[in-house]
């Protein structure tokens, strides 16, 4: 048997990075759609529909919940309660500022762990909070120490990491990473990273720091899910997604752009991990919740994901859908559609719909067919309804050997439209 039969056509030929530290094949969710989704211009969620986002997420799989700081308002503490209290598989995290009182808060809501962050770049030291370095490190200190003695998990992470000082990066990690946190976090606050450089900053701090790497990317500038790649690939063990990529700005990974790229990387460990087909129905929730639609072009969801036109592209779909699928739409809950109804269609797809439809035609009836949908949809596209209502008269018309008249005498969809 030749190797092109038996290799999975969901992977690359070319070839993937490798490397001993690689985690493309051994990566932790954190969910942040109860966090960062709630910094989305457009969002408010209420109990109820946050505990229905919560159980959707959970029921799909991700491993760890993040949840708004409850030190952001009375109902922040009260929603994290009722949360911890579903009894969920996912882990559930608060996110906190590097600050005593907001641990404090948290430990109280009964949560399984904290994510610690503090702006470390000049700019947010200058104009945010005002703190050098060496109260950074101490307030870390009192706070991690604090969370890990009340016996939670931790991560500690810089804010807009990639453009702070990389020696005051370091020397942070190192300290933080002595005192036991789970995990560090890097996080690109303003999008402005790069896979190369995220590349280069998991692997120099792979190399410094025991504990496991979380990373955080902002889709500013596009990159996110490469840059979440990226990291996996350099060592970084957990990522951040939202659903639909909801968050402050244009958000952060989606949660199925980032299961598309890793099932592309290594479809039978997504597919034992997550419940795939579960996916359609949490984007719906949140863009409902959000007022939004799931756009066309959407990760394996959007109507267009598994659709198929060019005529080229149909015939080879219909022989073997690996050919112009990376993606199986079966393991995902969705179907393909190869649309036929326009100019660019081929007989290929007009046969195959022709055997949906169960109709005893021939390739050569299937042809002709095929030149009048053509030229018919140079004036407009013929819809699916259109072109079933052309296939069945032909098929008819054949018992009384008609059918060429059919297609003779028609010269607009509207005449097919008003049958």
């Amino acid at each position: 048997m030749s190797s092109t039969s038996t290799r999975d056509p969901s992977r690359s030929s070319i070839g993937t990075a490798s490397s001993y530290v690689s985690n493309v094949s051994n990566f932790k969710i954190i969910e942040s759609t109860l966090r960062e989704g709630e910094q989305f211009a457009n969002a408010f969620f209420t109990t109820e529909k946050k505990i229905e986002i919560a159980k959707a997420l959970d029921e799909f799989g991700v491993e760890y919940l993040e949840l708004t700081s409850p030190a952001a308002s009375t109902q922040s503490y009260n929603d994290c309660k009722a949360i911890v209290g579903l009894g969920l598989k996912a882990k559930i995290l608060t996110h906190v500022r590097c600050h005593m009182d907001d641990a404090k808060l948290a430990v109280q809501t009964g949560v399984d762990g904290l994510d610690v962050v503090i702006g470390t770049s000049s700019y947010l030291r200058e104009f945010s909070h005002g703190k050098d370095m060496q109260y950074i490190i101490d307030t870390a200190t009192e706070v991690i120490n604090y969370v890990k003695g009340e016996g939670l998990e931790v991560r500690f992470s810089s804010e807009d990491s990639f453009r702070s000082d990389i020696v005051d990066l370091l020397n942070l990690y190192r300290a933080v990473d002595k005192l036991g946190v789970n995990r560090v976090g890097i996080a690109d606050t303003v999008g402005c990273a790069s896979p190369d450089q995220v590349a280069e900053l998991v692997r120099t701090l792979r190399a410094i720091v025991s504990c496991d790497i979380e990373c955080h990317f902002h889709n500013d500038t596009g990159c996110a899910i490469a840059n979440a790649y990226a990291a996996l690939q350099n060592g970084a063990t957990h990522v951040d997604t939202s659903v639909l990529g909801i968050g402050e700005r244009n958000g952060i990974p989606p949660l199925g752009g980032f299961i598309a790229r890793m099932y592309a990387a290594d479809k039978e460990y997504v597919k034992s991990k997550y419940n795939l087909s579960k996916l359609r129905d949490i984007e719906n929730i949140v863009a409902d919740s959000v007022g939004v639609s799931v756009p066309f072009n959407n990760y394996i969801t959007g109507y267009c994901a598994f659709t198929h036109k060019a005529g080229i592209h149909a015939k080879a779909i219909l022989n073997n859908p690996s050919t112009y699928e990376i993606l199986r739409p079966e393991d995902f809950g969705m179907t393909r559609y190869v649309a036929i109804g326009h100019r660019l269609t081929g007989w290929n797809a007009v046969k195959n719909r022709v055997e949906q439809l169960g109709l005893p035609l021939t390739d050569g009836d299937c042809k002709q067919i095929t030149n009048k949908i053509k030229n018919l949809a140079d004036i407009r596209p013929l819809s699916l309804d259109d072109v079933d209502k052309l296939l069945r008269k032909y098929g008819q018309a054949k018992e009384d050997n008609s059918h060429h008249a059919i297609l003779e005498n028609i010269d607009t969809p509207d005449q097919i439209t008003e049958w």
